[in-house]
């Protein structure tokens, strides 16, 4: 945990340096702006690292949630991000049932940290998906990946519901567990259950959320 939180870190210090050998105002004001987005994203992080021991402890509610609000949320702060990575995020509704019972926070958190996932480990110039569909009274969130493949023992630690711990990854160089792990804690929290799919030429992860029963009661 401690070293994939070094990270950001060392990215930070790096691009401090650059400042000074940046030969324009709008190179400056690239660095800077790529320090900022660094650092938001390690913040978010260790505020899902701390909220872990909350949630552990059920201090949290679960009420019915738009599904879609929450997605369209995820991806318009995203979208940028892969952009200036070369990649494409990609956003497809397929289901019908807009409520899923969970929390907003947490949903938000999970599905943050597959398309972060997702972004570090695929290839550039290529697009990841981020697919919503029903399934069997559920709604499903996958978010798919076209990088390196995912290895056995992680897929099947997935497969049994959720990671327990952070789980290094070593095809998928830096590390991807913690991500996952803070989504597989926040899925049990909800007792959403996670998995992976392997692919040939990536992975899909997803979470599954139980649709809400009030949408029935405007129907």
């Amino acid at each position: 945990m401690a070293h994939e939180l070094k990270g950001p870190l060392a990215l930070l210090r790096q691009l401090a340096f650059s400042l000074e050998y940046a030969d324009s105002d709008g190179e400056r004001h690239k660095i800077q702006q790529e320090m900022i987005d660094v650092s938001e994203r390690a913040i978010k992080q260790i505020n899902d690292l701390t909220r872990i021991t909350r949630v552990e402890s059920g201090l949290f509610d679960l009420e019915p949630v738009a599904i879609r609000s929450v997605c369209n949320e995820v991806t318009s702060e995203l979208r940028q991000l892969f952009s200036a990575n070369h990649k494409n995020l990609q956003l497809e509704y397929r289901n019908r049932s807009r409520l899923v019972v969970g929390n907003r926070d947490l949903i938000h958190s999970v599905i943050y940290n597959f398309c972060i996932n997702a972004l570090h480990y695929s290839e550039e110039d290529t697009a990841s998906f981020l697919t919503v569909y029903d399934r069997h009274n559920h709604v499903r969130l996958e978010v798919r990946d076209y990088g390196p493949a995912l290895p056995v023992d992680v897929w099947r630690a997935m497969k049994q519901g959720w990671l327990e711990q952070p789980t290094s990854i070593a095809m998928r160089p830096g590390s991807s567990g913690l991500g996952l792990y803070i989504a597989s804690k926040f899925s049990k929290a909800m007792n959403a259950p996670v998995g992976a799919v392997r692919h040939r030429d990536g992975t899909s992860f997803y979470v599954e959320l139980p649709a809400s029963r009030q949408e029935s009661l405007f129907a």
